[in-house]
């Protein structure tokens, strides 16, 4: 357990850019047409 806690201490802390990215609406929108766009020709993509 120790060993965890000590890890997760040591990990990097976003930056203030990345924070404000994950907040916006207007990026995480595109962020999820861009990723079920790319499932979906995956999909086909599988189904000859």
């Amino acid at each position: 357990m120790e060993n965890e806690e000590l890890s997760v201490a040591k990990a990097p802390l976003p930056t203030p850019e990345t924070l404000r990215a994950r907040k916006n609406l207007l990026i995480q929108s595109w962020r999820f047409v861009a990723i079920n766009i790319r499932m979906v020709k995956m999909i086909l993509k599988g189904h000859h």
